[in-house]
């Protein structure tokens, strides 16, 4: 009889699929929610930098959004690349915008540039660990055009 049993017992393999699968499940869903957050990293990256080279390109030919009174204006502009972001579901606060209408990029000087700060936050902080840090920053310059005779 216990013969049997041993035998029966080795040969019955119902629930053992369920002991890999939930050895497995754990750092599937680490794996996968970490692609999510890292591609979500990136992409914020790059709607950062879209928004910063919105804003200086706004600066250097003094659009309507980023003038007041035929002349740049610095509330006008930090206004039109917090919209812009906005666009991106990017909410950029005012103090990390930060204007130079008068910069010098590349060696050149009469450029205007913007430089945008950004907090990332991740949905699953304790489990996703993101390389590459919280704190985004993006950098954009644009040629002043001159003004019209």
């Amino acid at each position: 009889m216990t013969r049997r049993r041993e035998t029966f017992l080795r040969r019955d393999r119902s629930g053992a699929s369920a002991v890999e699968f939930a050895l497995v499940l754990m750092p599937l869903l680490m794996l996968a929610f970490g692609v999510i957050e890292y591609g979500r990293l990136l992409w914020t990256k790059q709607a950062l930098q879209e928004a910063a080279i919105a804003g200086a390109r706004c600066m250097g030919i003094l659009e309507n959004s980023c003038a007041s009174g035929g002349g740049f204006s610095s509330t006008s502009t930090t206004s039109y690349i917090q919209q812009v972001a906005k666009g991106w579901f990017i909410s950029v606060p005012t103090a990390d915008v930060t204007l130079n209408h008068n910069a010098t990029c590349g060696g050149q000087t009469g450029f205007s540039q913007v430089s945008l700060a950004f907090t990332f936050t991740s949905v699953v902080p304790k489990i996703v660990l993101l390389v590459g840090g919280e704190n985004l920053t993006a950098t954009a310059c644009f040629p002043n055009n001159p003004p019209l005779p």
